[in-house]
């Protein structure tokens, strides 16, 4: 039993969950975290100076890719729900293990769709021009920015994450729990902070600094991997290794190993 059982249907907070999670949780890191600079991966004169998007603007573009995930989650559930399920019947739920294996599954299939699109928008110059570009226009991530895409990525994201759920076989109860996670650790990558009290960067090596090598200007072609393991970076050479190191002035920084070419 869930506490939205009898209230709301799963499909619904499978919708709505996950925005709720996003606003909350990067709401945190935006608003009750900032005097924490010690654990910045940037200064904060490094993120006004170098992000080329006001924050209003980053909000806007986040409700819109939320109202298309929104749409493309709606007509997801709809088109696997049963038939034979009235909206007063609750679906049979599968055991446990099933469950966290099922997740395993949907998680290894977000992050194979997620590397070879996200790859391809850096490796086509027009599509990186005109789509994913903009998301590079926060040089430096925040945690609000974390969903700051052209709407065309935002589709591409949200169909690989119905992709996930349909292969999984998940139930939509099981999916309120994944699709909310999910925003969690993609808010965490973004978020630009190391916490040493976050367990989720440390049981994740794919985390804000693995990331914020993507995001240099030497690291751009590499480290594409999101959002849950970096599996695919490894498998097709495009692993840039780096080490975190104390910033002078405050703060941590992501540094690259090697120079890149």
């Amino acid at each position: 039993m869930v506490f939205w059982e009898g209230y709301v249907s799963d499909e619904a907070m499978g919708i709505i969950a996950p925005m709720v999670v996003y606003w909350v949780y990067a709401g945190f890191y935006q608003l009750v975290l900032p005097p924490l600079d010690e654990y910045r991966l940037h200064s904060r004169k490094e993120e006004d100076e170098k992000n080329l998007v006001p924050f209003h603007c980053v909000v806007k573009g986040v409700l819109v890719q939320q109202l298309l995930q929104a749409t493309i989650g709606f007509s997801f559930f709809l088109l696997t729900s049963s038939t034979t399920t009235t909206p007063v019947q609750q679906q049979q739920q599968p055991s446990i293990p099933r469950q966290l294996a099922q997740t395993i599954l949907a998680m290894l299939v977000v992050d194979a769709w997620q590397y070879f699109v996200h790859r391809y928008m850096h490796q086509n110059k027009f599509l990186y021009r005109k789509v994913h570009s903009q998301h590079h226009r926060l040089v430096v991530p925040y945690a609000v920015g974390t969903l700051y895409n052209h709407p065309v990525e935002a589709v591409l994201d949200t169909v690989g994450s119905g992709v996930a759920f349909v292969l999984s076989g998940m139930t939509p109860r099981t999916a309120v729990f994944f699709f909310s996670f999910h925003v969690v650790k993609t808010v965490d990558d973004h978020c630009g902070m190391l916490l040493p009290w976050n367990l989720v960067p440390r049981v994740f090596y794919n985390n804000a600094a693995y990331h914020d090598v993507h995001h240099q200007l030497q690291g751009s072609k590499y480290n594409y991997s999101q959002a849950f393991f970096s599996i695919w970076d490894r498998v097709c050479g495009t692993h840039m290794p780096y080490v975190v190191v104390k910033r002078d002035g405050g703060g941590f920084e992501a540094r690259l190993v090697r120079k890149v070419g």
